[in-house]
């Protein structure tokens, strides 16, 4: 995994974070829902490049 990589889906994930948060507190469900979905997405990314990184080991 590059660091560039890392780096990016850290930012998504942290991003994803603070819209959850933000669509918390102002009881907005869709940003709450849409900053849940970024982590997720932030995840699965970060998963698929562990899963590369093992097959070039």
């Amino acid at each position: 995994m590059g660091i560039d990589d890392k780096i990016g889906n850290a930012s998504e994930e942290a991003a994803g974070k603070l819209k959850e948060g933000a669509g918390r507190t102002t009881d907005d469900e869709r940003l709450e829902a849409e900053g849940r979905g970024d982590q997720t997405s932030a995840n699965v990314k970060q998963a698929g490049e562990k899963i590369k990184d093992a097959f070039k080991s």
